[in-house]
């Protein structure tokens, strides 16, 4: 079955559509192995038949309306009245509202985007590198899938049958590591480069009145994650409130969002679902031809042969995951490995809910890798800049996600306590 990774990685390399690849390799496997063809409609349908990931299109759609209904706009200014008098105020200001609106999005790209979008021309008119400026927003978007609510989170809690509550809650302290990591690099580079931020700091008054603009956008995380502790509602039910939510603040309390916009705001959308979900569809039917020869077994032996110790299981996830992650994306990948690494990580000791912490976060990671590093491409097309251009600025910000990749790998209890804390375990 080797022949067949090499064929998913050949059609990765010739720049064949992930979706595409994966139904492509999947159908040649199905056909040498003279398995039923009606295989295919069977296992791609329950690749998506599940309530649970109805929240996944409603999490989509919510990122588009608050994308466009004013809300990335008063986090940035939120933001910059809390840190902008700080030196390099400006970057600093870039990864806080980065993280204001992963809390909101669930997702690096819509962040990349919508923050980008607004602080990478001001950095750039400000005189700051147009390559550190879109590699730090590229860096901070990924804080998106991980501080809830979470696309990825919602997907894996689906596949290793894991509550999403608590990987909601298990995302928060790395999400804000992620986020204090950056900015602590920001404010060195600041520092040594004498980049001056606003000149006076802002008045208490001026911060409550951006936090009273502010306050509606920075609520939703707070009531979906108590939603579903509390259990009021379900994780589908989450995503519908999210919309309505973003609706009411969007239309009727910022009314930035008009009727006029939203059939084009449920076209973006429903695209970038399809999309999603067909992936999805087409790498559950490759998982499923993986399990059939027994791979899933076979990589278990092979990683016991190595050795038994969990933190060498560990490593060796890692490395796979942060190859895969830079020609990958993150919701294939995350199919496809989920139910090769769940079993091989739950024989070694290690807590699902950890896991799908360890592999959200080295996801996100491939989202600013080259060659494929879709983050990057979003903020060097708003920053007009090349992306081997990027490289060596990225390179810093790179090694600091990567020494927190490593504390949430071997530090479970960083990820795990919010969980139990709340769970009263």
């Amino acid at each position: 079955m080797i022949w067949l990774v090499v064929l998913l990685f050949v059609l990765f390399f010739l720049r064949i559509p992930i979706a595409f690849a994966l139904g492509i390799t999947s159908l040649v496997g199905l056909l040498l192995s003279d398995t039923d063809l009606v295989v295919i409609a069977q296992k791609s349908f329950s690749g998506i038949d599940s309530f649970t990931l109805v929240a996944i299109p409603l999490f989509v759609l919510a990122g588009e309306i608050m994308t466009v209904g004013g809300i990335s706009k008063r986090l940035v200014n939120f933001a910059e009245l809390l840190v902008g008098h700080l030196p390099a105020g400006l970057a600093l200001v870039a990864v806080l509202a980065c993280t204001f609106f992963s809390a909101i999005s669930g997702s690096a790209i819509a962040d990349a985007a919508a923050i980008g979008g607004i602080l990478i021309p001001a950095m750039i008119a400000q005189g700051y590198d147009r390559r550190f400026a879109s590699t730090l927003v590229a860096s901070a978007s990924t804080i998106g899938p991980v501080i809830p609510p979470s696309i990825p989170m919602i997907l894996y809690g689906v596949m290793a049958s894991v509550s999403i509550g608590d990987l909601f809650l298990a995302g928060v302290t790395p999400g804000i590591l992620m986020a204090v990591g950056l900015m602590a690099y920001v404010y060195y580079v600041g520092k040594k480069q004498n980049i001056r931020g606003r000149e006076k700091m802002a008045s208490r008054k001026e911060i409550m009145v951006g936090l009273k603009d502010a306050f509606l956008a920075l609520l939703l995380p707070v009531i979906i994650i108590g939603g579903f502790r509390s259990g009021i509602f379900t994780a589908t039910e989450s995503g519908v409130i999210a919309v309505v939510y973003a609706l009411i603040i969007g239309v009727f309390v910022y009314k930035e969002l008009t009727i006029k916009m939203l059939p084009k705001v449920l076209l973006e959308s429903a695209v970038s679902s399809a999309t999603i979900l067909f992936v999805i569809a087409n790498a559950t039917l490759f998982t499923w031809l993986l399990s059939y020869h027994d791979i899933p077994d076979q990589l278990g032996d092979l990683v016991t042969s190595i050795s038994s110790a969990p933190w060498v299981t560990l490593l060796l996830i890692n490395v796979v995951l942060l190859i895969a992650g830079t020609f990958i994306d993150t919701i294939s990948a995350l199919t496809i490995f989920t139910p090769l690494f769940l079993p091989v990580a739950t024989t070694a000791g290690v807590d699902p809910v950890h896991l799908g912490i360890i592999i959200t976060v080295n996801l996100t990671i491939g989202m600013i890798t080259p060659p494929l590093g879709v983050c990057l491409f979003v903020t060097s097309a708003i920053a007009k800049v090349n992306l081997a251009q990027m490289v060596r600025p990225l390179l810093p910000q790179l090694l600091i996600l990567l020494v927190i990749l490593v504390l949430v790998t071997y530090w479970p209890n960083l990820s795990l306590f919010l969980p139990h804390l709340v769970g009263g375990k």
